[in-house]
Formats: C-alpha cells, structure tokens, sequence
C-alpha cells in the first residue's frame, strides 16, 4: 500500500461547501526519502523504506549513518517499510503529500495517548459509582470477583483486571482526505487520529 510518514500537529476543524462545521486532524505528511529499495531477488520480498525526520548525524550510529548515505540524505528519526508501493521509486527518492488527493480515503495508524495504569472503571467501562455492578460490596470501583476457589485455582487469562492503558498500535481506516495543502506539507484529514501532538504517523492510501 502506498503511503507516507507523517506527524500530528493538532485538531481543528473547516466548513464544507454546505456550511457544515467538519472536525478535522492535521497532519504534516513528508516529504520522505526513499532510503532503501527491497526486492525479490535480494530480500525475498518487495517494499520502499521510507525515512523521515532529520537526525543529528552525532546521534545516530555509524552503520545508520552509512545506510542513510547510500540515499543520500542524512540520518533520518523514523524509518517505515511500505509494501505494494503503486508507483516504483528509485534510492534517494523525495515522496512529498501530493501522493494524496482530496476526497479519497487514507488510512493512519499511531500509537494511542498513554494513560498509565488504571482502574477497571477507566480501562473496561464498569459500573463503578452509582450502579455498583460486578460483584462489589461496599467498594463501588473494584472489579469484584475473578475466579473460583477449588477449581480451576487460578484467574483466566485475559480477565479484565485493573492495568496498564494507552500506548497501543491503534489504526483508524477510511479517513477522508479533505485538503491536501502542498506547499506546506500538510494533510487534512476527517475525525481523529491515535497518539499525542508531535506523534509519529503512518498514512496509508
């Protein structure tokens, strides 16, 4: 699937041609150099390494530094493998946001806001205050009951348990594309996008 890295900028929102007020997500896509070419014959299977995001050259080790010379670029922050690429590309290769047209459908994929460890209240939706479901007494946010006693003498995996949330591969699919702006690098997506501002972004048509 062809597509691009990019970054969240942030959340705003335009008006359609209808007047109707649209919540969108900003991203800015690119433009990315094309630091490795993967084929068959070499690798086993065919893909485009993409690089984005220049990196202090001090900060990067020297194997990166060379791999990325090869493209000639410099060290690059974030490095993704895009398979089934529609157009080939050469190494050295500059993909810019106008791979992107209005109106069609992207798919983007972050890893969502990390929210620390939580209650079951936050991370499964239980009752909690109020409606005092699942099993508890007189401790209205506790989960209640786990497991039996005698058998099987132990908590089933996957119970839902009080733990750690957020910090997850998330992918959003069929996101309109509702302006492509190239001179600044910027995609305009519909609705929301996972992770914080100033995230990592993989935008796949």
């Amino acid at each position: 699937m062809s597509g691009l890295i990019g970054r969240k900028i942030g959340m705003t929102s335009i008006f359609d041609e209808n007047g109707k007020n649209i919540p969108c997500t900003v991203i800015e896509a690119g433009p990315c150099v094309v630091t490795q070419v993967r084929t068959k014959g070499v690798d086993g299977y065919e893909a485009l390494q993409l690089g984005f995001d220049d990196k202090k050259e001090k900060q990067s080790t020297k194997a990166a530094v060379g791999h990325f010379k090869k493209a000639g670029t410099v060290a690059k922050k974030k490095v993704v493998e895009f398979k089934y690429f529609e157009n080939e590309h050469k190494l050295g290769e500059v993909i810019t946001v106008d791979l992107f047209q209005e109106g069609e459908f992207v798919d983007v994929q972050g890893v969502s806001k990390g929210k620390g460890f939580q209650g079951v209240v936050k991370r499964h939706g239980f009752g909690g205050v109020g409606q005092a479901t699942h099993g508890q007494h007189n401790r209205l946010r506790a989960p209640g009951s786990v497991g039996a006693s005698s058998y099987p003498s132990r908590v089933f995996k996957g119970m839902r348990m009080a733990g750690r949330m957020g910090t997850d591969n998330v992918t959003i699919q069929n996101l309109k594309v509702l302006k492509v702006v190239a001179d600044k690098n910027l995609l305009l997506v519909k609705g929301c996008v996972p992770g914080h501002n100033n995230s990592y972004v993989i935008i796949q048509k």
